[in-house]
């Protein structure tokens, strides 16, 4: 096979989780913005998910994010999810948005609230149960604003004892992947700052706890695709939450601020194996005020385009450059894939795929988007905090 088609079978093979949180209306700290359209129930999220999926053919997952997703029967939801053509993925638990949880959740110096935390995780796995669902994503808004506000080291010491009590309660095939973030909404300590700290809290916990990097979650200058590389080696990365940054954590559409770095991190995920069913590749943005649909196809795309070109790295090239100390050849050879123009190879995939080659017109052209304005009239949209 050659390296082309080689790069073609392995693209038709890639799987985009998007984010159910991502079609419902966000916006800033000062203000969210309502689209019309928007989807007001699970069920109608999932709907707009298998559009994306329709015309991408590579996004079908959809993460849920609990109790902004929450319903009646999981159950049936799921079935919802699979008779539209796309599966429930990540199973998202959120321990940032209660009154209980100012001086921390699963860390707070209450054990009537760590408890209160706990048991939300331990209800997140019984929904993975339901769904059929392999990851709970853990991020925690954990931490402290001011010296001496709380013993540091005890802190770790509740996250420790929370993380193995869901991680007992984890089922075959299940899997708990931990987030990082080094500031926000804490700012003098946090108590999953790093992927240090991810990392060792996983190793204690055992194969079945991985670390999740979200790309919007590191200091200016920070080499993320060493981290990526490093727990690849380590057989630590159980995820992304794929999005991009220009000054902290945006939320921004993949590849939008810095697409170098996102070829570099898939490089990074090729070379060490990572591009497998055992990665997930999520999504994890807000669009404010652009049209959501369309941004996440655009996304998809975006990162099919850095994974394409990750792909074309001749690594045999670069491999005999390195070993020679050719500095400056072993970058170009970087350089030439990722100034390869890979957006004709795309479209041959998705014409091989019986899809359409420019998915972001063929959106435009089905209508959908009219569609719901004119039938999701009434009721609640789904939004922040919904």
């Amino acid at each position: 096979m050659t390296e082309l088609a080689a790069a073609k079978a392995a693209l038709k093979t890639q799987a985009v989780e998007t984010p159910s949180w991502a079609y419902g209306n966000s916006g800033t700290r000062f203000k969210v913005f309502a689209q019309q359209g928007v989807p007001r129930t699970p069920q109608e999220k999932l709907d707009d998910a298998a559009k994306v999926h329709e015309f991408t053919g590579v996004a079908p997952l959809v993460a849920l994010h609990i109790p902004w997703d929450r319903a009646d029967d999981y159950t049936a939801l799921a079935e919802h999810a699979e008779d539209r053509g796309v599966r429930l993925g990540t199973i998202n638990s959120n321990t940032f948005q209660d009154d209980d949880y100012r001086l921390g959740s699963i860390c707070h110096p209450r054990a009537s609230v760590r408890r209160k935390a706990v048991d939300h995780l331990l209800e997140c796995v019984d929904i993975m149960d339901a769904t059929g669902s392999k990851d709970l994503k853990l991020w925690f808004a954990d931490g402290t604003n001011y010296p001496g506000q709380d013993d540091i080291r005890a802190r770790q010491d509740r996250l420790a004892e929370g993380l193995a009590e869901v991680y007992e309660r984890l089922g075959e095939g299940q899997r708990m992947l931990l987030e990082y973030k080094f500031f926000e909404p804490a700012f003098y300590t946090t108590d999953v700052p790093d992927w240090g700290t991810a990392y060792a809290h996983c190793l204690k916990l055992g194969p079945k706890a991985q670390v999740v990097v979200d790309t919007g979650h590191h200091a200016p200058g920070t080499n993320i695709e060493f981290i990526v590389a490093t727990l690849l080696r380590e057989r630590k990365l159980g995820g992304f939450d794929f999005n991009s940054r220009f000054y902290a954590d945006d939320d921004l559409m993949a590849g939008a601020a810095d697409p170098f770095q996102l070829f570099r991190i898939m490089y990074e995920v090729v070379r060490g194996g990572g591009f497998t069913p055992g990665t997930a590749f999520m999504l994890d943005q807000c669009h404010n005020i652009e049209a959501k649909i369309p941004a996440i196809i655009r996304s998809v795309m975006n990162v099919q385009e850095a994974t394409a070109k990750a792909l074309l790295v001749d690594r045999s090239a670069l491999a005999d450059a390195q070993a020679s100390g050719d500095v400056l050849g072993a970058n170009a050879v970087l350089m030439d894939a990722y100034n390869t123009d890979v957006r004709p190879l795309l479209r041959e995939v998705r014409e091989e795929m019986g899809l359409d080659p420019d998915p972001v017109s063929a959106y435009r052209r089905s209508g959908w988007a009219e569609r719901i304005v004119a039938e999701r009239v009434g009721g609640e949209q789904a939004g922040w905090g919904a």
